[in-house]
This record gives structure tokens, C-alpha cells and sequence, in this order.
């Protein structure tokens, strides 16, 4: 028999095998948790859709590969592309990742998986012919990794240690210059709403057709340069967990983030989704369709101090680009009356919000060959070994040059003529102007 206890001695390779076994476990133990949320709405429209999933599964019939998806659909011009993107966007990003993915190579997968699902989402629904749009703030939960997909004004903002963090982008052309050359660059005009006298009135809207958002899914009547590209980000939360909120514009038009975390910091989520969404309603009056889901993220392993946690020293950043917001009055332990170690950080791990496809779908992040060679990049279908285009074909325009043509991914013909209408290669325009009715929003 061999002496397991010897420092230097053999070690069967069973028992290698079962002590990474038990490292692994331990890892995922690590990071299980309790997912409580609440949802809360009142409609003035009738544009607003949520989508919540709790129990999905990685690998269909896996119990411990379960991950849950959190959504908000806020329609304009009409309901149709909500519905038909809550009906079909999950499908859509899922149907990019590869099977038999490990979980770190699926969540690995996600970022791009969720640009894919997106653009394939608006190309399939313009493709019926309606007018309307809608935006889509998107998230899915995997243990304690985060990664949220959004396009348009809805907003998810995470509260942990004490701290916000957005999650989120704003593609409100009044709040995102960078937006704004985009879109001019590609062949939008972006200006106000000229009335008598030349009078300019309102916010920054994109003509033609008036939205003014940079990026939504539908929209037929406005130029393509308005993308469904989305933003992305993902993040680890430390062992402590956290709160995360979501809600389309019409509490964001009343509320400040600060303002609904504190509304809601004691309340359970249902309670806390109500809360937010009265007070929002109290502040403006009901405008707009109001919608708020409150997710708790609970880690099931938590250990309570004898002492209360030291404060945390100022000047300790995360990352060179660090996305944490403001120190909030409270910490994140009031949300269950529990207290915890002193948390270590909430990670990020990835975060992209350019609209440039060759960016976004290159093959070095975050493992190489993840789409299939003859399969097409956004709408999955098969291509024949002629018929695919390189997404890197002119990778140098998006700070990708390294990249080589024949390394793909590749698109069909038809999603490489959506990529070139997004990117101003071609743009059809409409019939509104300045001075006609706008698309809303």
C-alpha cells in the first residue's frame, strides 16, 4: 500500500483523479445560489413584455446545468417586435453556442453568442414587414456570472458590497456621443425636431423616422445604421451576492438609480419591484409603460463575522477600466438582514459595445474555432464552401487587422448585406423628415 499521507511518495492516479473531483465540486459549491425575484408593471400603452426563466438548462435534462434569464422588452411603434423578440431572442443565442461546450467555454461563448442572437432576432422580424421596435435589456444568471446584452434605453443596474454597478448601456442619442457619430458616419442625420420658425424642439432624434435611440431591434421605417448590435457585459459577484434591478424607461425617466435601490433596499423583490414601479408613477405620473423586475442573488454558502467588516480602503481599484458607479448608504447585507465576511470584488470580465460585427464576432476572444466553418456567423444556416463570407474581410476597419481573412467566422450573403447596411455601406432611408411626426420612443 502506498503511504497517501508521504509528501514526496506516489499517489495512485484514482485518487488524483477524485481529488480533483472534489476541487471541482468544491468550485462549483462555491458558486450556487439563490435566485428570488419579483416583477411589477403599470401599463399606459401596452408596449412593455418581460421575459423570466428560471430554470433553464445548459445541457437539456442537467439539473446542475441551470441558469436563469431575466429580460425587458419595451415595445414603441407598436407591440409586435416585443412580442416576437421575447418569443424568440433566447432561442436565437442559444442556438449560436455550440454544443458540448464546457461551462467556462459556455460562458466563454455567451458575449458573441448574444450579438449573434440579437442581429439574427431583428433580421428575422424585419423580415414580416412591421414598423414597430422595440428595446431589450437581456440577462442571464449562471452561478454568480452575470452577462447582460442590452440595446435602447432600459437599464439593469446591480447593487453589491455596498456599491452600483451599471450593466447596461444608454443608446439614447442624447446621451451617447459616441453614438452619434456613429450614426452620421453611416448616414444618419441626428437633430432635433424642427417646428415653425425653424424652432428645434424635443431630444436628439435620428432621421429618417424619428427615433431617438441608436440601436433597437426593428424599426423598418428608420435607416439601418440604427443596429441591434448590442452592448455587453459580463461580471463575477463576489461570495457576498447582490441585488440587480431592471427597468424599461419609464422608471428611469423618474427615478435615479441611487433612488431605487434605496426605495426598495428592504423589501423583499416582489415588494421591492412594487415599490419602485409607484414611486416612479408618483414622481411623473403613469406616461409610460412602467416595468421592474428585481432579482436577489444569494450565494448558499455564506458565513456570518464575529466583528463587523473593516471599511474598505479608498484608492483600490479592480480594473484599469473599473465600472463602479457610487458607494451607496447601506451596504448590500441590509437586502436579507445577513451579515458576511468583508467581500472581496465583483470581477468583470468582459465588456464590448461596438457595433461593428468584425469586432464583435473575431475569433481570439474568448476561444478560438468557436463557430462552426460552414455555418454562418448570425442566422446559423449552413454555407457551402463557396458561399461563406469572411466576417474579417475588412477586419482592419474595426482595430482587427491581425486577424486573416480565412480565419473567419463567416456570414451567409444575405447577413453580410445586413453587416454593410449597419456599418453605412449601403442605407435606405424613408419618407419622414424633421418636420413630419417621429417614430417615438
Amino acid at each position: 500500500m502506498l503511504n497517501l499521507r508521504s509528501k514526496s511518495g506516489p499517489v495512485p492516479l484514482g485518487e488524483l483523479l477524485k481529488r480533483e473531483c472534489v476541487k471541482g465540486e468544491r468550485v462549483r459549491d462555491r458558486e450556487k445560489c439563490e435566485l428570488v425575484y419579483g416583477e411589477w408593471a403599470q401599463s399606459k400603452k401596452g408596449e412593455d413584455f418581460t421575459l423570466i426563466k428560471p430554470d433553464c438548462e445548459r445541457v437539456p435534462g442537467d439539473p446542475l446545468s441551470t441558469f436563469s434569464v431575466y429580460a425587458i422588452f419595451d415595445g414603441h411603434n407598436g407591440s409586435q417586435a416585443a412580442i416576437y423578440s421575447k418569443e424568440n431572442l433566447l432561442s436565437n443565442i442559444l442556438s449560436a453556442i455550440p454544443p458540448n461546450l464546457s461551462r467556462d467555454e459556455w460562458l466563454g461563448a455567451l458575449p458573441r453568442a448574444l450579438v449573434s442572437g440579437f442581429v439574427k432576432t431583428d433580421k428575422d422580424f424585419l423580415s414580416q414587414g412591421h414598423i414597430s421596435g422595440t428595446t431589450v435589456t437581456f440577462v442571464i444568471i449562471d452561478g454568480l456570472v452575470i452577462t447582460v446584452g442590452s440595446v435602447g434605453d432600459s437599464r439593469a443596474v446591480l447593487e453589491a458590497e455596498g456599491s452600483l454597478y451599471y450593466l447596461s448601456a444608454d443608446h439614447r442619442l442624447d446621451e451617447n456621443k459616441e453614438e452619434v457619430e456613429r450614426v452620421t458616419a453611416s448616414g444618419g442625420d441626428v437633430g432635433r425636431l424642427n417646428v415653425v420658425g425653424s424652432t428645434q424642439i424635443g431630444p436628439l432624434r435620428c432621421w429618417p423616422g424619428g427615433l431617438c435611440l441608436s440601436r433597437s431591434i426593428g424599426d423598418r421605417d428608420v435607416g439601418e445604421f440604427i443596429v441591434p448590435v448590442p452592448h455587453v457585459k459580463q461580471v463575477k459577484l463576489s461570495s457576498t451576492g447582490g441585488r440587480l434591478i431592471l427597468c424599461s424607461d419609464g422608471v428611469w425617466d423618474a427615478l435615479t438609480s441611487e433612488m431605487a435601490f434605496n426605495f426598495s433596499r428592504p423589501l423583499p423583490p416582489e415588494a421591492a419591484a412594487n415599490k419602485v414601479v409607484k414611486e416612479a408613477v408618483h414622481v411623473k405620473g403613469l406616461r409610460d409603460d412602467t416595468t421592474c423586475i428585481v432579482v436577489d442573488i444569494i450565494p448558499l454558502e455564506k458565513l456570518t463575522p464575529t466583528i463587523p467588516p473593516p471599511p474598505k480602503k479608498q484608492g483600490i481599484g479592480v480594473f484599469k477600466h473599473m465600472f463602479k458607479i457610487k458607494k451607496t448608504s447601506e451596504t448590500s447585507s441590509s437586502l436579507h438582514d445577513v451579515e458576511y465576511h468583508e467581500p472581496d470584488i465583483v470581477e468583470e470580465i468582459y465588456e464590448e459595445g461596438s457595433a461593428c460585427l468584425a469586432r464583435r464576432l473575431q475569433t481570439e476572444y474568448p476561444i478560438r474555432n468557436i463557430f462552426k466553418l460552414f455555418i454562418c456567423a448570425i442566422c446559423q444556416m449552413e454555407l457551402k464552401p463557396t458561399e461563406g463570407v469572411s466576417i474579417q474581410s475588412e477586419a482592419s476597419r474595426c482595430g482587427s487587422g491581425k486577424l486573416r481573412p480565412w480565419d473567419g467566422p463567416f456570414l451567409c450573403r444575405e447577413c453580410q448585406v445586413k453587416r454593410e447596411a449597419m456599418e453605412g455601406k449601403r442605407h435606405r432611408r424613408g419618407s419622414s423628415s424633421r418636420n413630419s411626426s417621429s417614430s417615438g420612443d
